[in-house]
């Protein structure tokens, strides 16, 4: 007699899944419940779950658009430095208009920034698929020199401003909830229905299973390879704008510091393979939720910041090796190993 195949203990999903609700359960554990609990102040919603999902929209952005460009068997480590520029340059051109509370005036400079961060990324994706450049290479050179720019827009300072149209996207709620969580939310369902609706999500996992294959196939893997990296572009851009907006200021030198790190993390934990092709959108905002509930942890159980790093690899670590085949098919063949057992048992 076989053991059953559940899918349960197969889905990639469970071991993300799993490590998510042990760190809630800890959290509650360590607080007592205060972890779950929600308040409504002014109309607002406020609570460690709240605050979660506030603080995870722009990792959740930036993840996005790295899990259209893995799945293309690509990478992109300048989405730190696209974070910075876009803070950069809409908090410099709010400042220096004569009226930075102008709604007018914060839609320009969200234009002007989610546009020169569009053509960033049309720059990496050109790189990439027309001059073919590997693509750790390739966004290397952004990653590098990104901050730079960042730099010289605000003249090596950190530029802060007041204005309450732009405060709304990082601090604004709206019916309740945090404006930056739904801006997230929006984001992702644009992305889910354009690539589990449509033909792009098909055309993106046969690019990365094999792009030559695809090419032969009618399939303009060039044009896919460049649209995502544009994407991403956007995302990390409309992300950056976010965390200007939480702090009201533009840092080139911190602002989306290692945040290219944790969007990899979070896209490896949801169950994307670096190799590229099979990718899920659904895992990647698990993945997020778990990055997002580990920073929490930190504060709440009360580790060390100086050992906030190595906590996280610990609970990465953990989760990537469960998720590994080998890992599977251990499990697998342990369960197949107790079924006969029981039923003899049984019998």
């Amino acid at each position: 007699m076989t053991a059953p195949k559940t899918g349960l203990l197969r889905s990639p999903l469970f071991w993300p899944l799993a490590a998510l609700v042990l760190l809630i359960v800890a959290n509650t554990v360590a607080t007592s419940g205060k972890f779950l609990t929600l308040r409504i102040q002014d109309d607002h919603i406020y609570g460690p779950l709240v605050d979660i999902l506030r603080n995870g929209s722009s990792l959740l952005l930036v993840a996005l658009g790295m899990t259209l460009v893995i799945a293309t068997r690509g990478i992109d480590l300048s989405v730190g430095a696209v974070v910075a520029i876009a803070g950069a340059v809409a908090l410099t051109r709010i400042a220096s208009s004569p009226n930075p509370g102008s709604v007018s005036t914060v839609l320009s400079a969200i234009g002007v920034a989610l546009g020169l961060c569009l053509l960033l990324g049309v720059w990496n994706g050109f790189l990439v698929s027309v001059v073919g450049i590997q693509p750790i290479i390739a966004t290397l050179i952004l990653m590098t020199a990104g901050r730079g720019i960042a730099m010289l827009i605000t003249g090596g300072f950190i530029t802060t401003v007041t204005s309450a149209p732009f405060r709304i996207l990082g601090s604004g709620y709206w019916l309740g909830v945090p404006v930056s969580a739904l801006i997230a939310t929006l984001v992702f369902a644009v992305v889910a229905v354009a690539t589990r609706r449509t033909a792009l999500g098909m055309l993106v996992e046969s690019v990365g299973i094999n792009p030559e294959a695809s090419r032969m196939a009618g399939v303009r893997s060039r044009s896919i390879i460049w649209t995502v990296y544009i994407a991403c572009g956007l995302f990390a851009g409309l992300a950056g704008l976010i965390i200007a907006s939480n702090t009201m200021a533009a840092d080139a030198n911190n602002a989306g510091l290692f945040i290219e790190l944790d969007a990899i993390l979070a896209v490896v934990i949801g169950g994307t393979s670096l190799a590229g092709g099979k990718f899920s959108l659904t895992g990647t905002l698990v993945g997020v939720l778990v990055i997002q509930t580990l920073s929490a942890t930190v504060t709440f159980v009360g580790i060390p910041p100086t050992v906030t790093p190595l906590f996280k690899a610990v609970v990465v670590i953990a989760v990537c090796l469960l998720q590994s085949p080998k890992a599977q098919a251990r499990l697998a063949a342990r369960r197949q190993a107790t079924v006969p057992i029981v039923s003899e048992v049984t019998a």
